[in-house]
């Protein structure tokens, strides 16, 4: 495997808080980083995934559910007062 090096700068409690990380989990700091980066990368890259698909989805003309009224059905759950799930409508 090949690799590039990445500078980056660090507050001195930021870089203590890795140092005994790394010392705890027996790493060496750099691969603490670089497995913390991959880690923070891949849930932000599914979140941002996430987000574009129901932007697109809301952008169709695909049926679907205004938010005020899925806050509203959330709203009501566990009261005696439930309200039924809603229904998708034509935007």
């Amino acid at each position: 495997m090949t690799s590039d090096t990445l500078t980056i700068p660090l507050t001195p409690a930021l870089k203590e808080r890795l140092a005994d990380l790394s010392r705890d989990m027996g790493r060496d700091p750099a691969e603490v980083a670089r497995m913390a980066i991959e880690v923070y990368i891949e849930a932000n890259a599914w979140q941002v995934r996430q987000i574009r698909e129901g932007l697109d989805e809301a952008n169709s003309g695909t049926p679907g559910v205004p938010h005020e009224e899925v806050m509203e059905w959330l709203a009501s759950w566990g009261t005696d007062h439930e309200l039924p799930r809603p229904v998708p409508k034509d935007r």
